[in-house]
């Protein structure tokens, strides 16, 4: 799994612009689109607009990017959509590395290729990813053992919700089912913010999300978070023991949300993105906006992002095979 650090020291290497000979070749373009694949509302909207606003006046963009959400499959039709738009730059893909790295080895028939229609612009920001439990789990329920005993006695509720079928949260809720002799039944919705209203209203027992997206309502009061998935305690929870303190170490990991272009754009233009998106990635209030959401702004160049893609392909096809979930099972 490539780490935090690695990706701080990877983004300090971008310091210099000149490993961008041809971003200041680059013509900018009128408008740019931001294309994701979940609600409004939640942690890639959130990213998609607080970095998009920022692209204004740069050698990429003269106006601040239009942000469509496409939610639906997962993500997966956000990426389709991006994948037929042209190779010219207009069109940016945010997205979680779940639907390009994950996702090959869970749909036989994807409609895209990840590593041959994209190419990787510029990793945004990385998350960890949070187990919560709310009204119907009692309040005695305070860590994951103790969610696991407790769902051991009532296996009519044990269940969790995800924001999406084959996303990283579905597969850590899934893995941690299997892990301790558990039938935590999933629950797949169209996005967090769902799965998180159920939880609140006590027809959910468990939801396993990006931890932003569970935040603000355990600073409420109203969910409690158990564990959050990094390899060390999130800043924005430090009350909250990762799931490794905990005793479940084999469910570290942090996910990243990455802009991507149709292949065939041009690397000058490329370039030039990579370039908006990081300085942006470096403006305190997109720092700040996207830590309110529970993410760190992280960047890095495109053989980087490239890099990571690989890397986390190669160490969720074993997961996915041992929960044994494909879309047609």
């Amino acid at each position: 799994m490539t780490t935090r650090r690695q990706f701080v020291q990877s983004a300090a290497a971008l310091g210099a612009l000149g490993a961008f000979p041809f971003a200041a070749r680059a013509q900018a373009l009128e408008q740019v689109k931001i294309i994701n694949g979940f609600p409004a509302g939640g942690t890639a909207d959130a990213t998609s607009r607080r970095i998009g606003e920022r692209l204004a006046g740069t050698a990429y963009t003269k106006n601040p990017a239009v942000v469509e959400n496409k939610p639906g499959a997962g993500g997966r039709i956000a990426c389709e959509v991006v994948k037929g738009a042209a190779p010219d730059g207009s069109t940016l893909l945010l997205t979680p590395f779940s639907c390009m790295s994950i996702y090959p080895h869970i749909y036989s028939k994807l409609s895209y290729d990840p590593f041959k229609e994209f190419a990787p612009v510029s990793i945004a920001a990385v998350m960890t990813h949070a187990l919560s439990v709310g009204p119907m789990v009692p309040a005695s329920v305070k860590t994951v053992k103790d969610f696991i005993a407790w769902a051991k006695v009532n296996p009519d509720k044990a269940n969790y919700g995800s924001p999406a079928a084959g996303s990283t949260p579905h597969f850590l809720g899934a893995l941690l089912g299997l892990s301790n002799n558990v039938d935590l039944k999933h629950v797949p919705y169209r996005g967090s913010a769902p799965a998180i209203a159920d939880l609140l209203g006590g027809t959910l027992a468990a939801a396993s999300t990006p931890t932003g997206d569970a935040l603000a309502n355990h600073k409420a009061g109203k969910v409690r978070i158990l564990a959050t998935s990094g390899a060390a305690r999130t800043p924005f929870t430090p009350d909250v023991a990762t799931y490794a303190e905990q005793g479940f170490g084999d469910l570290t990991t942090e996910e990243w949300f990455g802009f991507y272009v149709p292949a065939k754009t041009p690397a000058n233009v490329i370039a030039a993105a990579n370039a908006a998106i990081n300085q942006a990635l470096k403006e305190k209030p997109v720092v700040d906006s996207l830590a309110l959401m529970g993410l760190v702004a992280q960047g890095s160049t495109p053989a980087e992002m490239d890099r990571s893609q690989r890397a986390e392909n190669m160490r969720w096809g074993p997961l996915v095979k041992k929960v044994g979930f494909t879309a047609e099972s």
